[in-house]
């Protein structure tokens, strides 16, 4: 993950970056939800499987490049699928943002892969 992003910004464009993920993955979660019971098709589970559980690491921030494409992909499955194509390009696009931009400061990858602060000044007893 650190070789995908060289910062993990903080502040004001970490908070952006941390709507953004709820932007795409509140919505698309619901979305996913409500399309299990109603369709039938394998396809059709198997696109609502992938968006609710690409939308819960998104919203966390865990694996966001690679959980934010598939979330993109599963968005343009259903704007292909005859749903309402506005709604599900845009979230394709904010996906695709994700994946470009990074999540962000407030997320678990940063914890997991940002940079590490060594204190040399501390002697060892």
């Amino acid at each position: 993950m650190q070789r995908l992003f060289s910062t993990f910004p903080n502040s004001w464009p970490g908070g952006g970056l941390f709507l953004l993920r709820i932007a795409v993955a509140l919505p698309a979660a619901a979305d996913g939800l409500s399309l299990l019971p109603a369709v039938h098709s394998a396809w059709g589970i198997a696109t609502g499987l992938v968006s609710v559980f690409t939308s819960a690491l998104v919203l966390v921030g865990l694996w966001t490049p690679y959980a934010a494409a598939m979330l993109g992909v599963a968005q343009l499955s259903l704007f292909l699928g005859g749903f309402p194509q506005e709604t599900h390009l845009c979230r394709a696009a904010i996906a695709v943002a994700l994946v470009m931009l990074g999540p962000g400061a407030w997320s678990i990858d940063r914890r997991l892969f940002g940079r590490k602060r060594i204190d040399l000044s501390a002697k060892p007893t």
